[in-house]
């Protein structure tokens, strides 16, 4: 199974991104996409930004993932 995360783009520096999800910042390569520009939000695997997304939906999935922590930290 594969999960892709959604991440933001804070930094670009040629064919390379750094992303923060949740206050975690990563070096993400942007080869596989055609354009991308700090503030977008990208789908994020095994180092490789995938896709552009909606921000709306990535703020969603960002709220779930958050929910899900809380969740396991009452346990």
């Amino acid at each position: 199974m594969c999960l892709a995360v959604p991440a933001r783009i804070v930094e670009l520096s040629g064919d390379t991104a750094i992303v923060d999800l949740d206050g975690i910042r990563k070096e993400t390569s942007t080869l596989l996409l055609d354009e991308v520009a700090v503030g977008d939000y990208v789908l994020i695997h095994v180092g490789y930004a995938l896709e552009r997304i909606d921000p709306l939906e990535a703020e969603k999935t960002l709220a779930l993932f958050a929910e899900l922590r809380a969740q396991d930290a009452e346990s």
